[in-house]
Formats: C-alpha cells, sequence, structure tokens
C-alpha cells in the first residue's frame, strides 16, 4: 500500500472511532463586495458527537470534559513545504486542525486556495497568532492591537476567516493587558497548551514522534509549528499513534463556538 492509501485508511478508521516572509495576500472579494467567503452552515455536533459550547472569555489549555478529543494546533507558518504538506494530510484524511498564522509569512496565501474550502468545511479553524510574531508583553498597546488587527485583516481576506474568538500569543507570553486588547479587537479566548511537538527547537523526526506519544492525549490541546521539513517525513507515523490511541481530532471551533 502506497503511503496516500495508508493515510486513508488511517483517516478511515479515525471517522469510524467516534506552511520566506512578505504578504502573499488574495484578495477574495470583486469588487464593492465584502472580502470575506461565505461560511458553511453549522452543525449540531461535531466530531465524536462534541456539542460546541460558548467560547470562554479567559486562557484554556485543554478541551473541557471528557472524551477521546485531541486538539492539534499550528503555529507560525516559515515553511511553504510544511503548510502544504499539512494542508494536503486535512484534504486527503479528514484530520481537523486549528492554524495559528502569521500573516508576514507568504506561505499562508501560496495555500490559500486550498484551504477556502477546509475553511468553509469547519475542518480547519484558524485562531490569530499576530502578523510579525513578536513578544506581546514588550511592546506597546499601539503595536499589540495593530498586529492583532493586520492579521485579522490578512485572514479575512485571504484565507476566508470572518471571525475567530482564539488568539494565541507568541511564545505563550501574555498577560492581563495584552488579553485585555485582544478580547477588545474579538479574541478574548487565550488559548495556551497542555502538550507540544517539541518543535520550537530543531528537531528530528523521532523527537517528533517521541513528543507525540509523550502528549498526543484525550482533551489535549497540542502546539506544533510549520516551520521544519521534519514534521512532513512523521505525518503518517502522526495518524497512526492518534488512530491506535482512538482518539478523535477537533478543531477548536468544533468545541467552542464564536460568540453571537
Amino acid at each position: 500500500m502506497d503511503r496516500r492509501g495508508f493515510l486513508l485508511l488511517l483517516a478511515a478508521g479515525l471517522t469510524g472511532a467516534a506552511v520566506g516572509r512578505g504578504a502573499a495576500e488574495v484578495d477574495l472579494a470583486a469588487p464593492g463586495t465584502p472580502a470575506v467567503r461565505p461560511a458553511a452552515p453549522a452543525t449540531p455536533t461535531g466530531p465524536g458527537g462534541i456539542v460546541a459550547v460558548p467560547a470562554p472569555t479567559g486562557v484554556v489549555d485543554r478541551l473541557p470534559g471528557t472524551g477521546p478529543q485531541l486538539a492539534l494546533t499550528i503555529d507560525d507558518g516559515s515553511n511553504g513545504e510544511v503548510v502544504a504538506a499539512l494542508v494536503t494530510l486535512v484534504r486527503e484524511t479528514g484530520t481537523r486542525l486549528t492554524f495559528f498564522p502569521n500573516g508576514s509569512y507568504r506561505t499562508w496565501g501560496d495555500n490559500a486556495r486550498d484551504l477556502w474550502p477546509l475553511v468553509e468545511s469547519g475542518q480547519v479553524a484558524f485562531g490569530n497568532h499576530t502578523w510579525s510574531h513578536p513578544d506581546v508583553t514588550t511592546v506597546s498597546d499601539a503595536e499589540v492591537a495593530d498586529e492583532l488587527r493586520r492579521n485579522q485583516d490578512f485572514m479575512r481576506r485571504t484565507l476566508g476567516v470572518p471571525a475567530t474568538p482564539f488568539w494565541r500569543p507568541p511564545f505563550g507570553s501574555h498577560d492581563a493587558r495584552t488579553d485585555a486588547i485582544a478580547a477588545d479587537l474579538g479574541h478574548p479566548t487565550t488559548v495556551m497548551w497542555n502538550g507540544t511537538f517539541d518543535d520550537g527547537r530543531v528537531v528530528g523526526a523521532e523527537g517528533l514522534v517521541a513528543a507525540a506519544q509523550a502528549w498526543f492525549t484525550a482533551q489535549g490541546i497540542v502546539v506544533g509549528h510549520a516551520n521544519q521539513p521534519a514534521l512532513t517525513t512523521v505525518l503518517d507515523r502522526l495518524l497512526e499513534l492518534i488512530a491506535t490511541r482512538q482518539l478523535v481530532t477537533v478543531t477548536l471551533a468544533d468545541v467552542w463556538s464564536s460568540p453571537a
């Protein structure tokens, strides 16, 4: 069986069990029309029968309740090969992911046309990770707001993401001031994590798999990065681990709905 067939087989099992700098923007709107792609109709339940509840105000670092759900969240996007591989993974296997892009990386615009239908179907969700990844605790209120607004506009116009309650502070650095600014701009939920791909440093294939073995658990929010090519070499092994542990991948939007 080839690799694609293996991934598709794993995806079927999962369903049955319950990314250089510079903005490459694609304007989704025709002249004179709003630059937002229409969202797909909401469904009452998500993967594994999960029912979304309103997104909370404050910090979250794991999924609520009990069940087999696992939220894989991917930050940054400096490597176009990795972004493209993750988009292909979602499209071909049914895996659900939440992306936290920095709009300053042109890799997102390069993959926008493949992302649009996945955004519309709800198979991928997005959160705000700022435009250029500064430590927001070290810059002014105006600069924090500008970073978030610029990335909001990028996600809306280029990726078709009309709104998201989620934001993730770069480096995980935040405080009451930054959280309040984000909430004022429509991101009341500060998303941290309780598991990691351990790829905030240079890491190889075996290091990625070891981290997954440690952190891929039910109700986990796991953070990874679309930055290092090694990730593209272990995606099938990560899916096999998810299937073996009978976990169900979900987006953050599957779990927490946007406020009205």
